[in-house]
C-alpha cells in the first residue's frame, strides 16, 4: 500500500520468526498455556518495530514505533483469558485481531 509514493518496509527476518518461536513455545510450556495469552502481543509486535517509511526516492525517512506497557498487556490479556474460559476458548479467535487494533492503535512513524 502506498500513500503519495511512501511505502511501509518490513526487515523482520525468518530467522528471528523461528527464535521468536522457539522462545514461545519454551515459554507457553513452561506456564503451561497461560503465556499465548501474553504472545499475539510480542508475536506481532516484533515485525512492527522492524519497519520504516521509505519515500517515493527510496529513502528511509521514518521508522514505525508500537509501545504498549506490560501493565496494558497484562491487563487486556487477563480480561480475554476469563472470556476464553467462558467461552472455551472461542474468544482467543476475537483476541488476536483485538491484539492487532490495539498494537495499530498505538502505532507511531518517527523520523530518523
Amino acid at each position: 500500500m502506498t500513500l503519495n509514493g511512501y511505502k511501509l518496509k518490513c526487515d523482520f527476518s525468518v530467522g528471528e520468526a523461528i527464535g521468536q518461536i522457539i522462545i514461545w513455545i519454551l515459554l507457553s510450556l513452561i506456564t503451561f498455556g497461560l503465556a499465548l495469552f501474553i504472545l499475539p502481543y510480542y508475536f506481532l509486535k516484533a515485525p512492527m518495530n522492524r519497519s520504516t517509511l521509505i519515500d517515493p526516492v527510496g529513502n528511509t525517512v521514518g521508522k514505525v514505533n508500537v509501545e504498549v506497557s506490560f501493565g496494558d498487556i497484562i491487563g487486556h490479556a487477563l480480561l480475554w483469558l476469563l472470556l476464553s474460559i467462558i467461552t472455551l476458548g472461542l474468544a482467543y479467535f476475537v483476541y488476536w485481531p483485538s491484539v492487532v487494533k490495539r498494537l495499530l492503535n498505538a502505532a507511531t512513524i518517527r523520523p530518523l
